[in-house]
């Protein structure tokens, strides 16, 4: 019996690698009341599942189920690059998703939306079978911009890219559908743009790529995330077009913007911080769902709203704006696009109408998922096949 015991003991030892390890070598564990029982991860999970499984119902175990897996990239073309990036990577089995839309579109319906009951929260519904609505042409898209993916279901991944004679990379990897705004933007030639919420960068630079934009203004609140969008942009935008006084760069307060420039671009991008549902199942840093950033979190609709309504103001009578994020969330969609809709009518005076993007979804269709039936606006969710997004986006334009 003492010798089974004294086996039991040696063998314990041997198993605690401490004792293999020098005494002044050693770290004490921290203590266990340091350590985050639930982290940020785990709270954004359980969130989703109580919010999107009632807003999404039988389509949210595949979204939930492509939101855990390895998210796919794009590669938006460098229009200032010399190399001929596209051939290569044709070769490899891509193809530019924006040249590959369907034909067959159906006219898109514009119409004013109408404010249906202060009781609802002035809801606001787009009719789909309205026989007065004005049947117009296709939905126009931003010419120039290229973006290839690999095909449904192909999960390979993009090499970094390489710089040419002139140090300008050949493609930015972003989430193809991220690219989406930048096409419905539909930037003409000698527009003025804004981009109120440009870093880290990659919406800005896909705006570039039309090579149509007569002046464009880039903002971010943060100074950090703008010294990191000046790197994105000396990195594939020639230097010369960077000091011709085409582009400006700013880290003004964006909810005040309406009191800075009023009435003065054509377009206006709006592309607002949220919750960034993929990234906050991912990483544990800077997750919005960390306990200690919960005020945070819940002002973000507050702080959605005074951006879009900045971005309606700065936008010129006759000009459009899109709003967009990276979350399913409806409270930071679409409830945020009809209280802005009927601020700036009450508050402001202005008038604006919803531009239909279905006729976009149509285009897209064999690249993206897309939600069913929504009331406002067109969204990517995250399918295993087709893993990109969520990408939210709701046109506007500013009537006279």
């Amino acid at each position: 019996m003492a010798l089974l015991m004294d086996t039991r003991l040696l063998l314990r030892k041997v198993k605690d690698l401490r004792c293999l390890t020098q005494r002044r070598h050693r770290v004490k564990e921290k203590w266990a009341v340091t350590r985050t029982k639930y982290p940020a991860t785990t709270l954004a999970l359980q969130n989703f599942d109580a919010t999107y499984s009632v807003q999404l119902g039988q389509l949210w175990p595949s979204v939930r189920a492509a939101l855990l897996s390895e998210r796919k990239y794009g590669a938006l073309l460098n229009n200032y690059c010399h190399d001929d990036v596209q051939a290569e990577l044709q070769a490899k089995g891509c193809k530019d998703f924006p040249t590959d839309k369907e034909i067959e579109v159906q006219p898109c319906l514009e119409q004013e939306p109408e404010v249906a009951g202060e009781e609802e929260s002035c809801r606001v519904s787009v009719e789909k079978s309205d026989p007065d609505a004005q049947q117009l042409p296709p939905l126009q898209l931003s010419p120039n911009i290229k973006c290839l993916v690999f095909p449904r279901g192909d999960i390979t991944r993009f090499k970094p890219a390489r710089p040419d004679m002139f140090g300008c990379l050949g493609y930015y990897l972003m989430d193809a559908a991220s690219v989406l705004p930048c096409l419905a933007l539909n930037v003409q030639e000698g527009h003025n743009v804004l981009d109120l919420c440009a870093a880290p960068g990659g919406k800005t630079l896909a705006l570039l790529q039309t090579k149509s934009i007569g002046f464009l203004c880039v903002n971010d609140t943060s100074v950090s995330r703008t010294s990191r969008l000046r790197k994105v942009l000396q990195s594939y935008v020639p230097k010369p077009f960077l000091s011709e006084g085409k582009l400006r760069i700013t880290s003004f307060d964006g909810t005040k913007w309406g009191e800075i420039e009023r009435n003065t671009f054509d377009r206006v991008l709006v592309d607002v911080p949220c919750t960034t549902d993929r990234h906050s199942l991912m990483e544990d840093d800077n997750n919005i769902f960390s306990k200690n950033r919960t005020g945070e979190r819940r002002r973000l609709p507050q702080l959605q709203l005074a951006l879009l309504l900045a971005g309606i103001e700065a936008a010129c009578p006759g000009g459009e704006i899109l709003y967009s994020t990276c979350t399913l969330s409806q409270v930071q969609n679409l409830s945020v696009v009809e209280q802005a809709i009927h601020t700036a009518r009450e508050d402001h005076g202005i008038h604006l109408q919803v531009v239909d993007l279905r006729p976009l979804a149509h285009m897209f269709r064999k690249t993206f998922q897309f939600a069913p039936n929504l009331p406002l606006g067109v969204m990517v969710v995250p399918h295993i096949a087709a893993n990109f997004g969520p990408i939210y986006m709701c046109k506007l334009r500013r009537l006279a």
